[in-house]
């Protein structure tokens, strides 16, 4: 068994790595119930989905870790649950704003600035888009799509490798590992750049609503459950994570990432406690806004 072949080192790592996924999901279970409480009905679940991002991600890795055979579909199963909260955060801004409505409202003459990351940050001459009823359709269309294709996609690779077709570290182009992970990164960055597009334009009203520190939450866990497993995976292809019998460079490197995203995903989840939980005024009621001097910044 696992356990059998740890030295006392390696179980009162596993063990620590174990309790801390405990805490994160206890930590989150009081605040789903505080928030279930607290929050009206209308926002109550886009939040309980935004705040459980991290504790499921540090679960399917603390079950990755213990049951290495199952990575794969841990990994998959963090993957869906991700593509749904990057739709609900976007929905989550909307909400705060007061909905669609208000929301067109309050930015009538206003435009939204597409200048941004990570899709167009160095396209400045891209022109202003006004703020509609279509092109709020387009940027929820944005990641709505990446919730529903990337499931599909995922779907499609677990039938593949139940059939031996699918090797996740051969990336050669005869293989569909390649093309499939090249299709799931284009529909994660028109994801992410709907979100941008929308937080670069609600940023200064949702001040009020701490948005800044909730948006870099997001971003984190963005940043380490994506790039930062996709950078692990690729130095172990290369061997530059080098073996340690009886594991493989990729089996170290995979232990690697998921023992770095439960310790990683527990801070954010405790952080996100603290933020979410905080007692918020209401907005102003909607006035037009005209065009800030904000939005002709480029966002560092």
């Amino acid at each position: 068994s696992l356990s059998a072949g740890l030295d006392l080192p390696g179980r009162f790592l596993f063990a620590t790595l174990t309790l801390m996924t405990l805490i994160a999901i206890l930590v989150f279970i009081e605040e789903a119930v505080y928030i279930y409480r607290k929050i009206p009905s209308s926002k109550r679940s886009i939040i309980i989905w935004i705040n459980a991002a991290a504790p499921v991600i540090s679960t399917t890795s603390c079950i990755g870790m213990w049951v290495p055979r199952s990575t794969m579909f841990t990994d998959f199963t963090a993957g869906i649950f991700f593509a749904i909260v990057i739709h609900k955060f976007l929905m989550m801004m909307i909400k705060e704003c007061g909905g669609q409505k208000v929301l067109l409202r309050r930015f009538e003459n206003s435009h939204f600035t597409i200048s941004t990351g990570p899709c167009c940050c160095c396209c400045l001459c891209l022109p202003r888009v006004p703020i509609t009823r279509q092109t709020v359709f387009w940027l929820k269309l944005g990641t709505f799509q990446f919730a529903v294709f990337r499931p599909v996609l995922i779907f499609l690779s677990i039938v593949l490798w139940t059939n031996g077709n699918y090797v996740l570290y051969n990336l050669s182009p005869k293989g569909p590992a390649l093309w499939i992970s090249c299709f799931i990164g284009a529909l994660t960055l028109f994801a992410l750049w709907a979100v941008g597009i929308m937080f670069r334009k609600v940023r200064i009203v949702l001040k009020c609503k701490n948005i800044i520190p909730k948006f870099a939450l997001y971003q984190f866990i963005v940043i380490l459950n994506q790039l930062q497993t996709t950078i692990i995976n690729i130095f172990a292809t290369q061997k530059i994570i080098p073996c340690a019998p009886p594991l493989s460079s990729t089996a170290r490197g995979s232990y690697i990432a998921q023992q770095l995203l439960i310790m990683e995903m527990f801070l954010i989840t405790v952080i996100s406690r603290v933020v979410y939980r905080r007692k918020y005024h209401d907005l102003e009621p909607p006035e037009r806004v005209t065009e800030e001097p904000e939005d002709k910044k480029q966002t560092p």
